[in-house]
């Protein structure tokens, strides 16, 4: 087998590797469309299992994969399937704690080495913890290398019994340029008076409208801001199990809030406000914010998981689950317009820190290099 690198001329390797995600996370099927079109472009051959809808979205053939339809279920089928095509791979690279466990079924027995990247850690309580506990030990004592988006992701493969366990470089892939702030011709005008917020400060959260996402607090911190003069609104982008839930709470409370579901613009909505809202629970790499501080758009967010390391002084934390603290950082904000442009360059400057694509491949073609070439005979 050839040798690969990341110099390696377009069609001179022969590697054959498969990239099996979940298709339920933004971050990770984004990653994989970026590797993709990375490897690809090496002459490396890939092939991406995951459900149909997911390469609609993200259109890993025409990123020069090949793509197979793998169903997020791990019924034997599915397995199967998976199996099936790990057949001739000469690696298989899993991402997400779902993903993996059916890479690793779907390659008992064989020695076929198998990366895991952990893009985030998995929300459970109760008895599901207990359940995604024993599958992160499964996962991580048959992966060769276990790749984390962030240092308490990899600390945490480490303590679960990871052999060799390591930080990823990811970078934020296909990001278009931001609509300049400063320009009342191009879509902030627009946006703002779709959404209703024309006069009025607008923020922007974004994420599945989950427990974890932390939108309970967010509720009750907008009850603080309904004293402001103008009233801000807060919009709130994604879909999920508690929608009813939260749109009870916002009718019943008359609060100033509004859900738009699941948003294909996000790009400009963020270019459109005024503050970016993070209130969750956890975060590893988040897409939004990075997306935040790449569009000069002062973010809020929770001092949770990979926050810090990633935005560093580049926005405001505050603690997770407590309301008065989010609505008092986005009031000082609001009203302190140097504070927001002292954010604003901060996180041009730590945007500038974050690795590139070509950066991002260059890791992972290291480490398939690492578990794929012949070592040498002493």
């Amino acid at each position: 087998m050839t040798p690969v690198s990341s110099h390696s001329p377009h069609g001179q390797s022969s590697l054959r590797t498969v990239q099996v995600l979940g298709g339920g996370n933004a971050g990770s099927s984004a990653h994989v469309r970026s590797l993709a079109s990375g490897l690809v472009a090496r002459g490396v051959r890939v092939t991406v299992c995951a459900p149909v809808e997911a390469d609609r979205r993200y259109d890993f053939t025409g990123a020069g994969a090949e793509h197979v339809h793998v169903p997020r279920s791990s019924d034997p089928a599915s397995v199967a399937a998976l199996r099936a095509v790990c057949a001739d791979a000469d690696l298989v690279h899993a991402h997400g704690l779902h993903a993996s466990f059916r890479a690793v079924l779907a390659l008992s027995g064989r020695r076929t080495p198998l990366v895991v990247t952990w893009h985030d850690r998995a929300h459970a309580e109760g008895a599901r913890a207990h359940l995604v506990r024993l599958l992160e030990r499964r996962v991580v004592k048959a992966a060769a290398v276990v790749l984390g988006t962030t240092s308490a992701l990899v600390d945490r493969a480490r303590r679960t019994g990871a052999r060799d366990a390591r930080l990823a470089a990811v970078a934020l892939p296909g990001r278009r340029p931001a609509v300049q702030r400063d320009d009342p011709d191009k879509l902030r005008p627009k946006v703002r008076a779709e959404l209703g917020a024309t006069g009025r400060p607008l923020l922007i959260a974004v994420g599945s409208l989950e427990r974890h996402r932390g939108y309970d607090v967010l509720l009750d911190a907008s009850r603080a801001w309904r004293r402001l003069d103008p009233v801000p609104l807060v919009v709130i982008a994604g879909e999920g199990a508690l929608r009813a839930e939260l749109q009870r709470r916002i009718e019943d409370e008359e609060l100033p809030v509004r859900l738009i579901g699941r948003r294909d613009d996000v790009a400009e909505l963020l270019a459109a406000a005024d503050i970016a809202l993070l209130p969750s629970s956890w975060e590893s790499r988040s897409v939004l914010a990075q997306e935040a501080l790449h569009a000069r758009v002062p973010l809020v967010a929770t001092d949770v998981g990979g926050m810090p390391e990633l935005v560093g002084d580049a926005a405001e934390l505050v603690p997770y689950g407590d309301p008065d603290a989010l609505a008092e950082a986005v009031v000082r904000l609001l009203g302190d317009s140097g504070r927001q442009e002292v954010l604003r360059e901060r996180g041009v400057r730590q945007a500038a820190t974050w690795p590139s694509e070509d950066e991002t491949v260059a890791q992972v073609l290291s480490v398939y290099d690492e578990l794929t070439q012949p070592r040498p005979m002493i």
